[in-house]
């Protein structure tokens, strides 16, 4: 059960499909909606219920700034949590589309590691790009699950 290039793909595009799914629907049904719906992201693209997932997401600061939960995930990307409230809901941007260039990979097995740049483009359509590296591991059913995320901003010299 090796991970591929192409699954790498997939898992990349699955996760700005769904990014762009959880903004679609808080403009549609508000924060209920996007809640649902970044729920049902980080249950099936993630590996919080099988095992650790380091979660380092881009604009988190301080003792928050790594989110091995998945409360502290959902609520970067949808905010509303009181335990987290520096979080302003990424998901909740407006986004249209999302892409991804690779710089390197790894594969070993059911192990396989991405790195490169994000971008993401809003309703205004504008771009917001990061620098992403993803860990990926095969679940016993075969499905390439989120165990590492992390992404920052490009460094500005």
């Amino acid at each position: 059960m090796s991970i591929s290039e192409a699954d790498l793909t997939s898992a990349r595009e699955a996760w700005g499909n769904r990014l762009i799914a959880i903004s679609a629907a808080f403009e549609a049904e508000g924060i209920d909606g996007a809640r649902s719906v970044a729920d049902r992201m980080l249950d099936d693209l993630y590996g919080y219920d099988h095992g650790p997932v380091l979660f380092k997401p881009t604009m988190a600061s301080g003792e928050q700034t790594f989110r091995p939960t998945k409360k502290g995930a959902l609520s970067y990307f949808v905010a509303h949590d009181s335990e987290f409230p520096l979080d302003t809901g990424f998901g909740l941007k407006g986004w249209r589309a999302a892409r991804s260039e690779t710089a390197a990979t790894f594969i070993e097995g059911d192990v396989a590691m991405w790195m490169g740049w994000v971008t993401v483009t809003d309703k205004d359509g504008l771009d917001t790009t990061v620098d992403k590296s993803w860990g990926y591991k095969k679940d016993p059913a075969g499905i390439v699950r989120i165990a590492l995320h992390h992404s920052s901003f490009p460094y500005q010299p």
